[in-house]
């Protein structure tokens, strides 16, 4: 008899992005006992949902070129792919010194040190941003994906007390320390992203104006 194929999405994977968003404040807990490293988070979950909005904004660029002074620009596809690869790895990036911070941020609020569990919080409130970053599949609908994004600053709330050990009294301020390192975080990688993505996109450009010349 041979063996069932594999589905082609862990169910697990799924069940675990529903559960944190939908019942939040059951989910935490179950989070907080269980066993897991930093890689295992990464691998098996933030490398996965942090692709959603990079490929979906490749997909979206190459469907929904923009028009400029009445001139369709679309953008290059070896300089879409290797500006989604670069904000991807970024987006990974700021994660992950998140996660630092948490850990560093929690003795200032009577909560416990521990990196895994702080890799924990800063990786699983990151859910609500990447599922809703596939409406940057629409360039004009990305503004939508970043509202819903916004989901995850209560997701952060309910984590921290939970998952760090932090007072419930604290949750509030150690929420909103975070909230400001995320987005600085978030202001840097953008532009950085936002450098690099057009540095790829012009070269792109000019060796597609050479090759036609």
């Amino acid at each position: 008899m041979t063996a069932p194929n594999p589905p082609a999405i862990d169910p697990g994977l799924v069940a675990r992005v529903q559960n944190i968003l939908m019942r939040p404040k059951l989910e935490w807990p179950v989070i907080e006992a269980e066993y897991a490293t930093t890689r295992s988070l990464f691998a098996r979950y933030a490398m996965i949902l942090a692709a959603i909005g990079p490929v979906a904004g490749l997909i979206g660029g190459q469907l929904f070129p923009i028009s400029i002074f009445g001139s369709v620009m679309r953008t290059p596809m070896v300089g879409g792919l290797l500006g989604a690869i670069v904000t991807w790895g970024l987006s990974l990036l700021s994660v992950f010194v998140l996660g630092l911070i948490i850990d560093a941020l929690a003795p200032t609020f009577n909560g416990t040190k521990d990196k895994v569990q702080s890799m924990k919080v800063a990786v699983y409130s990151m859910t609500a941003a990447w599922v809703a970053s596939i409406f940057n599949l629409f360039p004009v609908l990305a503004w939508l994906g970043g509202l819903l994004g916004l989901y995850g600053f209560y997701l952060l709330y309910l984590g921290l007390p939970t998952v760090m050990k932090a007072p419930q009294d604290k949750a509030l301020g150690y929420t909103a320390v975070v909230v400001i390192s995320a987005i600085v975080l978030w202001m840097v990688v953008s532009a950085i992203a936002a450098a690099v993505v057009a540095s790829f996109v012009v070269g792109a450009i000019g060796v597609s104006a050479m090759a036609l010349s």
